[in-house]
């Protein structure tokens, strides 16, 4: 876990695991693989750490920034050629609920993507539990904004008490995505009642890009919103109206959680997507860690 400036303002709480083991298998979405995906409570001080044990030696990968090698359609994390795809939904999740220690086992290079959204998690954590430790854990209170720009993407935190998301999606040449936005302060109850079931979106030109790369071979409408020129294709309708704009902020808070420890701000994003995400997740990690130097 990262150690930050003892000097910060912060608050504390008790670090917290689950109760138990628990279990979900399912289909990858870029692999199109079978894969099992466990939880396993960590003792204090683990953080969240993701182990393939399908490969020799079950390598360990922390759920860190320093390791995140690709965000081109997801983020990825690894240690040279050990990989894990596809990290941010469960990460999300896991965030919500405030888990910090944690080993998430894999029977392959992603996790499963169950109707492309974190609802899966959410019950699987629910399932198992959460299980209050002794030592504590320090939040980290914003004392000044944080902001990043590229182009037409922006991202900021501000000083806030508490952990709260505002996200903007504007693709004025898109009929069904001119315009959408969501906001909600992060806790468990919002995440699951507003963020959990929001699904992964793509637009219908891009799948063939996609497939041309190897990628979505577990895609289907099982597990994903695809959108077109002149409709929006889903299996079961959109959950909500601006269910791309709260995906948007499942996917955010799970690249957010790589800054590795938990802090206190409002994050207003424009735009943003996963590259994104990362750059700010970074610029955030040193800003904090340099705060009050």
């Amino acid at each position: 876990m990262i150690t930050v400036n003892p000097t910060l303002k912060t608050v504390s709480r008790h670090q917290r695991t689950l109760a138990r083991e628990v279990y979900f298998s399912g289909i990858g979405i870029h692999t199109g693989h079978e894969v099992g995906l466990r939880f396993c409570p960590a003792k204090e001080g683990t953080g969240i750490i993701f182990k393939r044990i399908d490969l020799p030696g079950q390598p360990i990968i922390p759920a860190t920034v320093e390791y995140v090698q690709d965000t081109s359609r997801s983020t990825i994390i690894g240690i040279k050629d050990v990989r894990v795809h596809t990290v941010e939904h469960v990460l999300s999740a896991v965030k919500a609920f405030k888990i910090d220690n944690l080993c998430i086992e894999l029977t392959t290079i992603e996790p499963p993507v169950g109707n492309g959204s974190a609802d899966v998690f959410v019950k699987m954590i629910e399932d198992a539990g959460i299980q209050e430790q002794t030592q504590t854990v320090p939040i980290i209170q914003l004392q000044h904004p944080v902001y990043y720009a590229d182009e037409n993407i922006q991202i900021v935190a501000l000083p806030y008490e508490g952990y709260r998301v505002s996200y903007t999606l504007s693709y004025p040449d898109q009929k069904f995505l001119k315009e959408q936005f969501h906001t909600l302060t992060v806790n468990e109850k919002n995440f699951k009642e507003e963020i959990a079931s929001c699904r992964t979106f793509s637009l219908f030109k891009e799948i063939s890009t996609l497939m041309d790369r190897g990628l979505i071979k577990g895609g289907s409408l099982d597990n994903a919103v695809i959108i077109t020129d002149e409709a929006i294709l889903s299996k079961e309708g959109l959950f909500f109206d601006n269910e791309m704009a709260r995906h948007k902020i499942l996917d955010l808070i799970g690249d957010l959680s790589l800054v590795g420890f938990d802090f206190y701000a409002h994050i207003i994003s424009i735009r943003s997507g996963h590259a994104s995400n990362f750059a700010f997740a970074k610029k955030l990690l040193a800003h904090i860690t340099m705060e009050n130097h």
